[in-house]
């Protein structure tokens, strides 16, 4: 479910707690698979003894530059999450992979859906490399976005969720932006005019910035449920329109949001402000 607010959350959390700088000592793997690569053997090798240079974000990659090159990258998928913690604290259920640090710390991985997927790299463009633009990016222009959106007859829900296209948009930011912008999930990209397609660019930007700013969305409180470092919630629940509103009134119509299922994704919009036909 981490998106791109609630991944950059992460970073910045782990920047402030002071990870940049630390040396890893060891890492201990409890489920092989949460290591994509390489072989968990090397994994742990490898990491033994690199000191962290910085902490960043590439899409929905939280990125963990180490010192004399390579990266660790973590996609958090569904359910997955960071803990900082000393040695002493109580071990959790689901906790895949715990990282120690020469000071004595422990940086802690758990997934209870066991979707998220770890990656030790000396080159991370060979995985990177593959993400459209980063949404928040100076790259990302209204005229970029049209002249993509022009190349794909897709529907442009699916599309914005494609990573290829853009990065960082998952299912909770794109109902907010199509609903921000009154443009049908279903609608073929290619047929977005160009002030459709400015429209939809500043809400994606408009509805990122406020996630950030709220420090992610938290639904629930379940253990698959998003928090980041130190098990701190986001607050930006209270900011979504139409997000599992199913049947509350549209804030702009009051007309009642619907939800279908659109390329295997529940979806919500209001049927009055996003028409399906322009």
């Amino acid at each position: 479910m981490p998106e791109l607010p609630e991944v950059e959350t992460i970073a910045r959390d782990l920047r402030a707690a002071g990870l940049p700088g630390r040396v890893f000592s060891c890492a201990q793997v409890s489920w092989p698979r949460a290591v994509a690569e390489p072989a968990v053997d090397e994994f742990c090798r490898r990491l033994a003894g690199r000191r962290i240079a910085g902490v960043g974000r590439r899409g929905k990659f939280l990125v963990i530059a180490l010192c004399g090159g390579g990266e660790l990258l973590l996609h958090l998928r569904m359910s997955g999450r960071l803990e900082l913690c000393g040695p002493e604290a109580a071990r959790l259920p689901h906790e895949h992979v715990v990282f120690r640090f020469r000071d004595g710390g422990e940086l802690r991985f758990h997934d209870t859906r066991k979707f998220g997927r770890l990656y030790l790299t000396e080159d991370a463009g060979r995985i990177l490399g593959r993400l459209g633009p980063e949404p928040l990016g100076a790259s990302f222009t209204a005229a970029s976005f049209f002249r993509a959106l022009k190349a794909h007859r897709r529907r442009i829900k699916p599309l914005l969720l494609d990573q290829g296209f853009l990065a960082g948009l998952g299912n909770i930011y794109t109902d907010e932006a199509l609903w921000e912008a009154g443009i049908h999930p279903g609608r073929p990209a290619d047929t977005l005019s160009a002030p459709e397609a400015a429209r939809l660019h500043r809400a994606i930007r408009r509805v990122l910035r406020r996630g950030l700013n709220n420090l992610g969305t938290s639904l629930g409180t379940g253990q698959a449920n998003y928090y980041s470092v130190g098990g701190r919630r986001g607050r930006n629940a209270d900011a979504l329109r139409v997000f599992r509103r199913t049947g509350e009134p549209c804030p702009r119509c009051r007309s009642p949001i619907v939800r279908i299922v659109l390329g295997g994704r529940g979806t919500h919009f209001c049927p009055a402000c996003q028409p399906e036909a322009p």
